[in-house]
């Protein structure tokens, strides 16, 4: 594909990068529009446009056209991640929320690891009529997503009132539930988006998120090509590819079991994160003092104290008390 386009490295990290520029503008705007239109439609919408414009990416010509195709898949795609987990706090009570949310989001390592060596063979197919091996690549695995969204539309129920496959008893306990939570755990009183962005709270859980994200996309853009250096094949070159994500994704449904069970949320997340920067860091071989490190410790243990006071993260609109 950088061939065939013409990219080179900084074109490939740009056309990666720009994709995040619309998927950040577009983000809360989404998940508004999905309180306003229900999870239904809204997820469909997403899913559908998400296939279509990943398959239309199939047809770039250079390096200017991929990086508005990358553009407008992030604000089609904008709300997607987000607005499943607020999805999830509709149905799912609290004590049970890390495992449900952990099986949702073991589709990432998943995706990586049964997709490295799928896409791998796909990549084989290059030349069948008339097309590149990389374009089979965007077309066979967008159309799916846009297929699965209109599955989506026609089988996903916005809350449980709307559930026929509930038993009324299933129906009630369930609303009853999660009702008494929201009593046991009012959220603070509407503020606007931009007072909310402003929020001591949203800004250290954007500013952790950040962190967790760079360093998960820089591994799924710049591992492949790594790995495809050592002269490798592409089917052997996914099959590399997919073990980190193979033991990811055990390591995820391990790690969430583990804090439902101890009922502990803060340190089930801080561990994961300040292990994936130092392990991060050390490959650079960045200085890091003792100071640093303490100073940083503190930042977590005032984070999660704050976390703990207040229970709410305004910005995402999902609520985080103690036990979930």
């Amino acid at each position: 594909m950088n061939k065939d386009l013409g990219l080179t490295p900084t074109a490939f990290g740009w056309a990666a990068g720009i994709f995040f520029i619309a998927y950040i503008a577009c983000e809360i705007p989404s998940n508004i529009l999905m309180e306003k239109f229900g999870a239904r439609f809204w997820i469909a919408r997403i899913m559908v446009m998400w296939g279509l414009l990943t398959a239309a990416t199939a047809f770039v010509v250079g390096p200017y056209s991929l990086m508005i195709a990358r553009f407008l898949l992030g604000t089609a795609e904008a709300g997607f991640f987000p607005g499943v987990i607020l999805y999830v706090t509709y149905w799912c009570p609290a004590a049970h929320r890390a495992k449900v949310i952990s099986t949702f989001s073991i589709s990432i390592p998943l995706s990586g690891f049964f997709g490295s060596p799928i896409s791998g063979a796909i990549l084989g197919l290059d030349q069948w009529l008339g097309l590149h091996g990389w374009q089979w690549l965007f077309i066979l695995e967008g159309l799916p997503a846009s297929l699965v969204g209109l599955f989506v539309f026609f089988w996903l129920p916005n809350k449980p009132a709307d559930a026929k496959w509930l038993t009324a008893v299933e129906r009630n306990w369930l609303e009853r539930t999660l009702r008494a939570e929201d009593i046991r755990n009012p959220a603070r009183a509407h503020q606007s988006v931009w007072r909310s962005l402003a929020d001591p709270t949203v800004l250290v859980l954007g500013l952790i998120s950040m962190g967790s994200l760079a360093t998960g996309y820089g591994l799924a853009f710049w591992l492949p090509q790594t790995i495809k250096a050592f002269g490798l094949s592409d089917l052997k070159t996914g099959l590399v590819n997919a073990i980190p994500f193979g033991i990811a994704a055990i390591g995820m449904l391990v790690w969430a079991w583990h804090s439902d069970l101890r009922k502990e949320r803060v340190w089930h997340t801080a561990i994961p994160l300040l292990t994936a920067a130092d392990r991060c860091r050390r490959p650079c071989r960045l200085p890091v003092s003792r100071h640093v490190v303490a100073r940083a410790h503190r930042a977590v243990l005032r984070a999660a104290r704050r976390l703990r006071r207040e229970g709410t993260v305004l910005g995402a609109g999902v609520r985080l008390d103690q036990s979930s």
